[in-house]
Formats: C-alpha cells, structure tokens, sequence
C-alpha cells in the first residue's frame, strides 16, 4: 500500500499526535546512534516531549557534548583570528587614506587649498571644472528642451479642449495668432480712424475759429 506524502502541520488528534511522536522519537534516536558508529562522530542528542518528558542520547556525555558546543560558538563569536584583523585593521587604513584623497580633492575643486597645487594640478583641476561645466550645461539644455515638449503637449490638450467646448456650444473655435492681430486690415470708415492730422500754429482760440470756418 503506497502511503501519501505527510502535510507538515500540527497533528489536531491527540491519540494520533502521540503514536507519531514516540516512532519518530525512536527513528531519530536511532539515526543518532548509526551517526555515531559508522561516522565516529561525537553526537548528542535532546527530545523535550509535549508533555515535558527528557528523552536523550549521547555517544559518550551530553554534557560535555554541550560544553564542548558553547566553548565552540563562544571562540567563533568573540576571538577572530590575527590574520583577520590584521585584514581589518588593513581596510581601515586604506578607508581612511581614500577619505583623506576624497576631502582634499573637493576642498581643491571649491578653490581651496590650492597653495600647494603645482601647475599641472592646476591644470588637471581647470579641465575637470571645465568638464563638470560642460556637463551641467547640457544637462540644463536638455531639462529646456523636455520642458518645452511638456508645454507643446499642453498647448495641443488646451487647443482640443477648447476646440470642444467651442463646438458644443455653437461657436467657432478661437485660433486667431498675434500675427494675424497684427495684419487686421486697416478700416478709414471706423470711428477710430477719425484723426486729426492737420498742423495748426497758433493760440486755441484761434484753432477754434479755424474749426467753426471749416465747418
């Protein structure tokens, strides 16, 4: 009979959940004692059952098994080796010197601490101002250029909406540009046009007179 494969949960019935544990509790009690012949490895074993029940096995004491794996995690917790902090003190010294490099060369790029500077240092740090500028310039170009896109975009949703509205409500869409404001046809019959152009020399009053005998 082929046996299905066992769910890895909580066993609910108590009589089945104590007839799992104790075959279990023997296989690996077994498992534990077959590790320790054929491999001669120093092995120990500790079962705390559901009901606090001490089940153990030891190749030769659980005690000193257990002492043995305390001074064992203790040494590799707190006691690295000389070669690894030889390591560690290396790296830091070496983190230390790229600071120090990294902080004089930004005092040097703000114009600090240049006394010492020789020409060609000058020089070095003049193309590395003159690249970041380069940078910075296209860099600005091309947020001008995405920014102009970005108003084209709106003009476009703006002259569909208004071109819309203007349609829903019977009207012609408004599309008259400032060039054709500025080529309107000039109109002499317009009460705008009505200017007087003829020079007069002379006091008002006389300017007066002048208007009563034209007219």
């Amino acid at each position: 009979m082929v046996r299905g494969k066992t769910q890895m949960r909580r066993i609910e019935n108590a009589t089945s959940r104590q007839v799992t544990f104790s075959k279990r509790r023997n296989g690996l009690l077994k498992k534990a004692f077959e590790l320790s012949v054929l491999c001669d490895a120093e092995v120990a074993l500790i079962i705390f059952s559901p009901r606090g029940k001490l089940y153990e096995f030891a190749s030769s004491s659980t005690r000193e098994t257990i002492e043995r794996y305390m001074r064992h995690s203790k040494d590799n917790r707190t006691k690295p080796t000389e070669q690894n902090m030889q390591h560690l003190k290396t790296e830091a010294a070496n983190m230390v010197k790229k600071i120090e490099l990294l902080e004089a060369s930004r005092r040097k790029l703000l114009g600090q601490g240049l006394g010492s500077c020789t020409l060609e240092e000058l020089q070095q740090i003049e193309q590395q101002l003159e690249r970041s500028v380069s940078s910075v310039r296209a860099r600005k170009t091309q947020v001008f250029k995405e920014h102009i896109e970005q108003l084209k975009e709106k003009e476009k949703v703006l002259a569909a909406e208004n071109a819309r509205l203007s349609e829903k409500c019977g009207m012609q869409p408004w599309k008259r540009s400032n060039e054709q404001k500025e080529n309107i046809p000039y109109d002499e019959s317009s009460p705008s046009s009505d200017v007087e152009t003829e020079l007069f020399i002379g006091p008002p009053e006389g300017r007066t007179k002048c208007y009563l005998k034209q007219s």
